[in-house]
C-alpha cells in the first residue's frame, strides 16, 4: 500500500506529467474523445433497435442472440485483426468498443420496454394515443431507469477498455500504461491505471446525475440491477 501511494504521489506530483502531449490533461481528453464517440455510435445503433423491438414485440429473440454473440467477441483480438486488415486508424479502435457497448444498451432498452405493464399501454391507447405517443409518453418514461442502466454499463465498459487504443499507437490514458511497461516505469503504469479508474468514477457520477434529472422519483427505486 505504501509503494502504491508512493507511485501515485510521484506521478500526480510531478509537474512534467501535467503538460505536453504526454500530460495528464491531454491523455484524459483523448480518452474522453474515444469514449464519447464510441458511446454515441453505440446509442445510435442500439437504442432505436431496442425501442422498435420492445414496442412491436417482434425480433426480440434475434436481437438478444446477436447481442449475446457480440458479448463473446474478444475485444483485443478484434482490434488486432482489424488493424491487420485495415491499418492503423480510429475506425479499428472504435469498432471493438462499439461492439462491446451495443449489447447492454440494446438488451436493456428492449427488456425495459417489454417490462412496461400492459395495463399502462392499454390505458394510453384507450385515451386515443397513437402508437408513437404510447411509446414516447408511456413506455419510454417508464423504461428509462432500465435504459440508463444499460447505457451506464456500456459507458463504463468503454472507459475501461479504451486503454487498448494505446496498443495500436493511439493515445488516451492507456498510452501511459503501455509506455510505462515498455520503460519499466511503474509510476507511469500506476498513474495510467489510476486515471482510468478515475474516468470510470466520473462516468458513474454523470449517470447518477442523469438518473436524478430524467427519471421520475417514483421510478428511481425500480431498477435493482442491469444486464
Amino acid at each position: 500500500m505504501t509503494t502504491l501511494w508512493f507511485y501515485l504521489t510521484d506521478f500526480f506530483g510531478d509537474p512534467a506529467n501535467w503538460r505536453g502531449t504526454d500530460g495528464i490533461p491531454n491523455r484524459l481528453a483523448q480518452h474522453a474523445y474515444y469514449t464519447v464517440l464510441a458511446l454515441v455510435l453505440s446509442v445510435l445503433l442500439a437504442f432505436p433497435l431496442g425501442l422498435a423491438a420492445g414496442h412491436s414485440g417482434r425480433g426480440g429473440t434475434t436481437l438478444t442472440a446477436l447481442a449475446n454473440a457480440a458479448r463473446a467477441l474478444p475485444t483485443y483480438g478484434v482490434l488486432v485483426l482489424l488493424v491487420v486488415l485495415m491499418g492503423i486508424g480510429l475506425v479499428p479502435v472504435l469498432i471493438p468498443l462499439v461492439a462491446l457497448a451495443v449489447p447492454p444498451i440494446l438488451l436493456n432498452t428492449y427488456e425495459g420496454i417489454r417490462a412496461v405493464s400492459p395495463a399502462l399501454t392499454d390505458a394510453a391507447r384507450g385515451m386515443g394515443m397513437t402508437g408513437w405517443q404510447v411509446l414516447t409518453r408511456a413506455e419510454l418514461p417508464t423504461a428509462l431507469p432500465f435504459i440508463l442502466v444499460g447505457m451506464r454499463t456500456a459507458a463504463v465498459q468503454i472507459v475501461a477498455t479504451a486503454t487498448i487504443a494505446a496498443a495500436v499507437s493511439f493515445g488516451g490514458v492507456g498510452r501511459l500504461i503501455v509506455d510505462g511497461l515498455a520503460r519499466r516505469d511503474f509510476t507511469l503504469v500506476v498513474g495510467g491505471g489510476a486515471l482510468a479508474a478515475l474516468a470510470a468514477l466520473v462516468v458513474l457520477g454523470v449517470f447518477a446525475a442523469l438518473r436524478r434529472l430524467l427519471v421520475s422519483p417514483g421510478l428511481r427505486g425500480d431498477t435493482k440491477a442491469g444486464h
